[in-house]
């Protein structure tokens, strides 16, 4: 019997970023930090706000960029949720615009994928820290979208 897991929809962060920082560069990598300094979150699952303070740090290999994110989301009841989202970015001519129904997910050209983790010890957030999900991401301006889904 085979099985393909399905994706449900959770909900879509809006991190608000500032310029990028050089930090520094080794043998073929460039070390860089990005500032997330606020955002939204909103989707079926979650509703908050993004708190200023965490931040990317992403390391560029050749034409790969290594992403590993933290920051806090608050959630409209007060909780505070921890997030690590690690992923990659690359420039890829053969990935096409993508769209969940109407919503635009990701972009022509750029493969943006992440893979989250919760932390958080609020019972009605508690689910989060036990859920795989997958995040496609675009940029908009100075904000960068996420659109999470969860693995069923």
């Amino acid at each position: 019997m085979s099985f393909t897991p399905g994706l449900t929809f959770a909900f879509e962060i809006r991190a608000q970023v500032a310029d990028s920082l050089h930090v520094g560069h080794g043998a073929g990598e460039i070390l860089e930090f990005t500032p997330i300094v606020g955002g939204t979150v909103d989707g079926p699952l979650l509703r908050g706000t993004v708190l200023a303070g965490g931040g990317d740090w992403s390391s560029t290999r050749g034409e790969v960029c290594q992403l590993d994110a933290r920051y806090l989301i608050q959630a409209e009841d007060g909780s505070v949720i921890d997030i690590v989202n690690r992923g990659y970015y690359r420039e890829s001519p053969d990935s096409p615009d993508q769209y969940d129904g109407a919503v635009q997910v990701s972009a022509a050209g750029h493969y943006y994928r992440t893979s989250p983790v919760f932390r958080t010890d609020a019972p009605a957030h508690r689910w989060l820290a036990g859920t795989v999900f997958v995040g496609l991401a675009r940029p908009e301006g100075d904000t960068v979208v996420i659109r999470l889904y969860a693995v069923l």
